[in-house]
């Protein structure tokens, strides 16, 4: 378990703290409700653009980074389809300039014309060099294409399309700034060698005048129930073929997403996994192959990857990973298989408990799934679930109407 104090600041803003007096460093972490799932078509990657634009410097804080930079601190952030989620870690005697830094981006962020389109510039250029420009690249876009075809996961963080960014109105990024960057949708969590009742004030002298938003979330499509397989081939300058294969799984709080996630750690999870022991090491079809869940908080992906040796196909290479699936789908799964990956999941939520960063950050993405106290509750969950469990829900998820593959042809062959 983490320690912590939750408040709720009359504005809406969450904040929790963690005391942590082992170290000197603080880490401020916060978390804006808003990822790529809260786009609209044509408009999107505002999400990940917002990212950018947070570090382009705020009212009274011209420079983000040389601010923070000046009192020993460092800063980064991230975006997915569900979140946003910024991290400072500084001095602890040094904590208020995160609360002052933060506070000002949240309340009014440079959104000049020359930070907008210097943002832009960055992003499409992150765009073209990720995703256009790296082999398979584009791999997953065309995934999330060929799996949704009413959510907005149908497209990636970074946007559907260059197009989209390119077309950002100025208003359309002051709307989603008034929309989403306000206290009533954001979590912020303080850690490290810090008194609970000092944050609680500083949280309150920073925060507490910052309005909250007024602005009522759209509702967000529902994806209806894939009755089929769908298929896609598509073929670019890439090494060798490569195959991906989806199926719809339980969103992150819905039953069942703990035995999918169960399920992808035993078949593709590491150096042990099966996937890796009778497609890597015992064929020559397969150069690499894993499984994972995307994680998503709505409705998400169960994914099969891999990488063929030179001279052979996706389409072969998928035949031999059905009957690996298959065959794990009918077979009892062994204690010793289960105990393998239980432990792998008891020594990560050790790992991850090491450091004060990843404390500060758990604490905030759970509280946004409804509460800190899951993180314990969903442990204890997983690590309680039987064979029959995981078994049962392979069969029910991993069918043929309910996947959808991607043939990633080589041009070279």
């Amino acid at each position: 378990m983490i320690n912590y104090e939750h408040y709720v600041l009359d504005n809406g803003l969450q904040v929790l703290i963690h005391p942590d007096h082992s170290t000197k460093m603080a880490v401020s972490n916060i978390i804006y409700k808003v990822g790529s799932r809260n786009e609209a078509p044509g408009k999107t990657g505002l999400a990940h653009y917002f990212e950018h634009l947070m570090f382009g410097g705020s009212k009274n804080v011209p420079q983000f980074d040389s601010a923070l930079e000046r009192v020993g601190g460092e800063c980064n952030a991230f975006t997915n389809t569900d979140i946003t989620n910024y991290y400072i870690t500084l001095p602890a005697t040094n904590i208020e300039t995160a609360f002052w830094l933060e506070s000002d981006r949240m309340l009014q962020l440079n959104l000049g014309q020359k930070t907008i389109e210097t943002q832009r510039k960055v992003v499409i250029e992150e765009f073209k060099q990720r995703y256009l420009n790296q082999p398979y690249g584009d791999a997953m876009h065309l995934m999330r294409g060929l799996c949704y075809k009413a959510h907005p996961y149908q497209w990636p963080t970074i946007g559907k399309e260059i197009k989209d960014i390119e077309g950002f109105e100025e208003e359309d990024i002051r709307s989603f700034y008034q929309h989403h960057y306000a206290p009533n949708n954001a979590i912020l969590v303080i850690a490290g060698d810090v008194k609970p009742s000092e944050v609680l004030e500083m949280a309150k002298k920073w925060f507490g005048p910052i309005p909250p938003t007024n602005a009522s979330s759209a509702d967000i499509l529902e994806e209806p129930k894939q009755t089929h397989k769908r298929t896609l081939y598509h073929s670019a300058d890439v090494p060798t073929d490569a195959l991906y294969k989806a199926y719809h799984m339980p969103g992150r709080m819905q039953n069942g997403y703990l035995e999918c996630d169960l399920i992808t750690d035993i078949l593709g999870f590491g150096r042990s996994s099966l996937l890796e022991q009778k497609l890597v090491k015992n064929t020559d079809v397969f150069a690499s192959c894993n499984g994972y869940i995307l994680g998503a908080l709505d409705p998400g992906l169960m994914v099969f990857s891999g990488n063929m040796e030179q001279g052979k196909s996706a389409e072969e290479a998928e035949k031999l990973l059905d009957e690996v699936v298959q065959e794990f789908i009918e077979n009892t799964i062994a204690k010793e298989t289960l105990d393998k990956v239980k432990n792998q999941a008891e020594a990560m939520k050790t790992y991850e408990s090491i450091q004060l960063i990843n404390r500060a950050m758990t604490l905030a993405y759970y509280t946004q799934l409804g509460s800190p106290d899951i993180y314990q509750i969903e442990y204890d969950r997983k690590t309680a679930i039987s064979a029959d469990q995981i078994s049962e829900m392979a069969r029910a998820t991993i069918q043929e109407s309910n996947a959808s593959v991607l043939y990633y042809k080589s041009t070279k062959q």
